[in-house]
């Protein structure tokens, strides 16, 4: 099966397709749409043949679809049919989540993308948790504000880089990751990183996307996770 695999960010998209050796792309803006990105990606994409469609959404996704609107580009991705855009099978993950799993190699290990936001993601022996940290307070105001892009821009490198290295210390104290890998358009201008930390790359949101196709068992989910929980419990109170 070829699989279109499309990383949706606050500027660029960038796309690739199985059998083709680089990735294309095109700028994105605060106002594109969903629709306005499928047309892009249908035209960037040219002739390349695909059966499937993996999307990297820079947002809150539940049950394959998103769930609110992106903080970055414009309005009308919730309600948007994605399947019937592209004409195929479409699976819509968090951004962080899909750079995420093409980084995973085992274990308990947090991501975090940092970019034109703070995309967090944890992948606990296998199971996706995405997360959406990158909004909650941070002294004067979010995570993100400090560590996304617009931090990056107010504050220079240098304090840039003091405030990741706190919120990873932050995050590392309170999920108690084996690893932690940093992604995202400007994570390598971290200069010492922290212990346990590796560097992933942008790359790896393509291997996540056909991850999510390639393997015999899709990866495990925090709501495939719960139901399990709760048969567990039933089961429990059924011997007593």
């Amino acid at each position: 099966m070829k699989v279109l695999v499309i990383d949706v960010g606050g500027t660029h998209v960038k796309i690739l397709a199985t059998g083709q050796e680089e990735s294309r792309e095109f700028e994105s803006a605060p106002t594109m749409t969903a629709r306005q990105m499928v047309a892009g990606v249908k035209k960037l994409a040219g002739s390349w043949r695909y059966d499937a469609v993996s999307i990297g959404y820079p947002g809150a996704v539940a049950r394959n679809r998103p769930v609110a609107e992106p903080h970055n580009l414009g309005r009308g991705w919730v309600s948007f049919d994605f399947e019937a855009a592209f004409g195929c099978r479409v699976k819509v993950i968090n951004d962080a989540a899909m750079q995420a799993l093409g980084s995973y190699d085992g274990g308990n290990m947090l991501f975090l993308g940092l970019g034109t936001g703070l995309g967090t993601t944890i992948i606990v022996e296998g199971t996706v948790v995405p997360m959406e940290v990158g909004h909650l307070p941070y002294r004067q105001a979010t995570f993100e504000d400090y560590v996304g892009r617009r931090g990056l821009e107010r504050l220079g490198k240098k304090r840039w880089r003091r405030h990741v290295a706190e919120v990873i210390e932050l995050l590392r104290g309170a999920l108690l990751p084996d690893e932690i890998v940093l992604g995202g358009g400007n994570a390598d201008k971290m200069r010492d990183l922290p212990p346990a930390c590796r560097l992933g790359t942008n790359a790896n949101a393509f291997v996540g996307g056909f991850r999510l196709w390639a393997a015999k068992r899709a990866p495990k989910s925090v709501a495939r996770s719960t139901r399990a929980g709760s048969k567990r419990a039933g089961a429990r109170r059924k011997g007593k």
